[in-house]
C-alpha cells in the first residue's frame, strides 16, 4: 500500500479559509472582529520571523492585529503591566507573548499572568488544567493542528495505541489530554524511557514531538502506523524532522513531512483559537 504523505500546507489552507469566513459572517453581522495582540521582546530573528508570520496570517483572514515590540532591557513588570493592559482591552480578544523571553524574564510567570479566556497559546495553568480535566478550553495550536491531521486523514483513534515522544507543556502533554479525549491509549516518551525503539513499535499513531533531528528510524515504527512528526530542525542537509522520513515512509499508513506538515498547522489553528476565544469572552461578558 502507497504510503499517505499528509498535506499539511493544504489542510491549514483550509483552516484559515473557514476562519476567514467566520471573520466574514461577524461582520456581515454588525458584530466586532477579533483582535489578536501579537509580543516580542528584544531581537531574536527567529521570533520575529514567527511573529511576522502570525501578524500576515491575521491580515489574510480579518483579523485585527495588535503589535507590540519591546526593546531587549525591558523588565518582568514592565512585560506584566502590558499583560494587564491587554487583558483589559475589549479590542483584544487574544494575547501571545513569543518564546523565548531575555533572561531577565520568568516565562512561567508571564504565561500565568494572562487572561484564560485570552490565552490563545494554551499555556496558562488554568487552559492546561481545564484541558486535562476534559473540560472546554483553548488548546495550545500545534497538538490542536495535530489532531486535526488525524482526523482529516481518517486515522482510527478510538481504541488504538498512540505513542507521544516528548513532555513540553507546548505539544506533548496536551496531545496525551486530546488522544485521550478520542479513547485513544496512550504513552508518553522522554528522555528517560527505557528501551524507546520497543515502546514506538507499539504504536497505531506516532507523535515525535522532542527537536531530534531523525531519531525516529524504520526499527522503531510499526508497520501500518499513522506517524506525525512535529520536529524540525535546521541541519546542513536543510530543515529536517524528528522521523527519518525515507527510511519510514514504506513501512506507514500515513506520514507528514518536514517541512509541510504539522508546521503550517500551527499559525492556521492560531487564528481558529482567536476566533473561540472571541466566542468564549462574548459568552462569559452575556452571563455576567
Amino acid at each position: 500500500m502507497k504510503p499517505l504523505v499528509i498535506d499539511g500546507k493544504a489542510i491549514a489552507a483550509r483552516v484559515r479559509a473557514d476562519a476567514k469566513a467566520a471573520v466574514e459572517r461577524l461582520v456581515d453581522a454588525g458584530e466586532e472582529v477579533p483582535g489578536l495582540a501579537t509580543v516580542v521582546v528584544g531581537d531574536d530573528p527567529a521570533s520575529h520571523v514567527y511573529i511576522g508570520g502570525k501578524r500576515k496570517a491575521c491580515a489574510e483572514v480579518g483579523i485585527r492585529s495588535i503589535a507590540h515590540e519591546l526593546p531587549a532591557s525591558t523588565s518582568a513588570p514592565e512585560l506584566l503591566d502590558l499583560v494587564g493592559d491587554l487583558n483589559r482591552a475589549n479590542e483584544v480578544h487574544g494575547i501571545v507573548v513569543q518564546l523565548p523571553l531575555p533572561d531577565q524574564i520568568d516565562p512561567a510567570e508571564i504565561q500565568a499572568a494572562i487572561d484564560p479566556l485570552k490565552d490563545v497559546d494554551g499555556l496558562t495553568p488554568t487552559s492546561a488544567g481545564l484541558l486535562a480535566q476534559g473540560q472546554e478550553a483553548l488548546v495550545p495550536a500545534t497538538p490542536a493542528g495535530v489532531m486535526v491531521l488525524l482526523r482529516q486523514t481518517g486515522t482510527q483513534l478510538e481504541g488504538a495505541e498512540a505513542v507521544v515522544v516528548g513532555r513540553s507543556d507546548l505539544v506533548g502533554r496536551p496531545l496525551v489530554s486530546l488522544l485521550l479525549a478520542e479513547n485513544a491509549t496512550v504513552t508518553i516518551c522522554h528522555s528517560r524511557t527505557r528501551d524507546l525503539a520497543a515502546v514506538c513499535r507499539r504504536a497505531d499513531v506516532l507523535v515525535a514531538a522532542v527537536g531530534r533531528p531523525r531519531l525516529i528510524g524504520a526499527e522503531m515504527v510499526k508497520e501500518g502506523a499513522t506517524v506525525i512528526d512535529v520536529g524540525i530542525t535546521r541541519t546542513e542537509e536543510g530543515l529536517v524532522g524528528d522521523v527519518d522520513f525515507e527510511a519510514v515512509r514504506d513501512r506507514v499508513r500515513a506520514i507528514t513531512p518536514v517541512p509541510g506538515g504539522v508546521g503550517p498547522m500551527t499559525v492556521a489553528m492560531l487564528l481558529q483559537n482567536t476566533l473561540k476565544a472571541a466566542a468564549m469572552q462574548a459568552k462569559a461578558q452575556a452571563a455576567a
